[in-house]
């Protein structure tokens, strides 16, 4: 009977000690499955005001593209201004210009053998 009596109480004692070890693994995880929902809305937050942010950015991007952004940031940022009229080239002179350029250009081809008609004697 002693013996049978001790062999209970070691059951017994095993089966309170898994008991306990089950309700502390589970106690664990549910506390860290609260945690990571905590973790997770605010993730989802941040998430949120990242897209504004890139959204805003979007927005500001599109409008440094626009002419008139650009004009504005020459004049005032830059101290850009229209250029004069010594600067400008007439339409008249414009065609002369490129028939000069054209005309050095086909010189430059006809000494190197690069041309119309070049490898063939």
């Amino acid at each position: 009977m002693n013996l049978r009596k001790s062999s209970f109480l070691v059951l017994w004692s095993m089966a309170v000690t898994a008991s306990v070890a089950a309700f502390c693994v589970l106690l664990t995880l549910r506390v860290r499955a609260i945690e990571m929902g905590y973790e997770l809305g605010r993730v989802h937050g941040q998430l949120g005001r990242l897209r504004e942010v890139r959204r805003v950015l979007e927005l500001e991007v599109a409008s440094y593209q626009t002419p008139e952004r650009v004009d504005l940031v020459a004049r005032t940022l830059l101290g850009m201004a229209p250029p004069g009229n010594d600067r400008m080239l007439r339409g008249r002179a414009l065609p002369k210009v490129l028939d000069a350029e054209r005309q050095a250009v086909r010189g430059v081809d006809d000494e190197r053998g690069s041309g119309p008609g070049a490898g063939t004697p």
